[in-house]
């Protein structure tokens, strides 16, 4: 089943259970997934490929951690928490997060496979290494990580 087909089955659900937050939330994703199929047609893609579909979750997903350290800063935690309520449902959709320690040791192969000794080798691990994490890992986070392993070489 496709994230598309699932999403409106959610729709479906969402709506007998009255639940908006859910209800919301799954309509966004809904709506970013029809926009960017209307994209890809042109180009001769009937739909979005799985991989497609996760990178518009994670979009979605990115957005809201954003707006929630943003409603932070300004005191409005009510806003906050409602981003919080949706990004928790966003995340039902996106594959498990690797965790730190798998995440560094991904970068440690990378960085002996590609022979990376410094700071100014980081596009010969990021590349490969975001290619390899792609909606697995935060993006932010990976970066730290290789600038972190590649300062200390």
């Amino acid at each position: 089943m496709s994230l598309k087909d699932r999403i409106s089955d959610e729709i479906k659900t969402a709506m007998k259970a009255r639940d908006k937050v859910r209800l919301q939330t799954v309509r966004s994703i809904k709506k970013v997934i029809l926009d960017r199929e209307s994209e890809v047609r042109p180009l001769g893609q009937d739909g979005l490929t799985p991989e497609q579909e996760i990178e518009v979750v994670t979009q979605l997903a990115k957005q809201r951690k954003d707006s929630i350290e943003q409603y932070q800063n300004a005191g409005r935690d009510d806003l906050a928490e409602k981003e919080a309520e949706e990004l928790a449902i966003l995340q039902e959709y996106l594959p498990e997060q690797l965790s730190d320690d798998d995440i560094a040791a991904v970068i440690d192969e990378l960085i002996a496979k590609t022979g990376a000794t410094g700071p100014r080798d980081m596009g010969k691990v990021m590349g490969p290494a975001m290619q390899q994490m792609k909606g697995k890992a935060d993006g932010g986070k990976v970066q730290a990580l290789v600038k972190a392993k590649l300062a200390g070489s």
